[in-house]
């Protein structure tokens, strides 16, 4: 059952925001939580994972600096920030530099949160779709300029 579950990883150096992330959404999806963005690329290395949501402020790295180095390393999860704060030049930076789906405010809301993760799952299906349509149409293109060559040799 947890196999068909959209895998969602929260990332947030406040514990309890983590806890009540997983209290809120553990039923529904299969949820992965990490305390930095040092554990939660460990976590992506070593599990499939759909939708990425981070907070902002965090000490090591901010929420933006870890989707930059998600994007270089794990370019297909959808990724959301929330922050704490209106500063909207996290905002742009998390638009622009981490490449982010949707931005929410903290504290989040539970339906709006539910949807925001469904609409990026979808996304994400969509991306996959995409990728593998493009995959096959490369290779029939291969293919294609195989017989054309062997037609021209022979």
């Amino acid at each position: 059952m947890s196999d068909n579950k959209i895998a969602v990883l929260y990332v947030d150096d406040e514990e309890h925001n983590l806890f009540s992330f997983k209290a809120t959404f553990r039923i529904k999806y299969k949820v992965l939580t990490a305390l930095s963005g040092a554990e939660a690329l460990d976590i992506l290395a070593k599990n499939q994972v759909h939708i990425i949501i981070t907070d902002q402020r965090m000490p090591e790295m901010t929420g933006i600096e870890f989707l930059e180095k998600v994007l270089d390393k794990f370019p297909d999860p959808m990724r959301l920030l929330l922050t704490g704060y209106a500063d909207m030049n996290a905002v742009i930076d998390a638009v622009n530099k981490g490449k982010i789906f949707h931005y929410l405010a903290k504290p989040w809301n539970e339906e709006e949160l539910d949807l925001t993760i469904n609409r990026a799952y979808e996304k994400y299906l969509e991306r996959v779709q995409l990728k593998e349509m493009n995959e096959k149409l490369e290779q029939s293109n291969d293919q294609l300029e195989f017989l054309l060559r062997q037609k021209l040799l022979s």
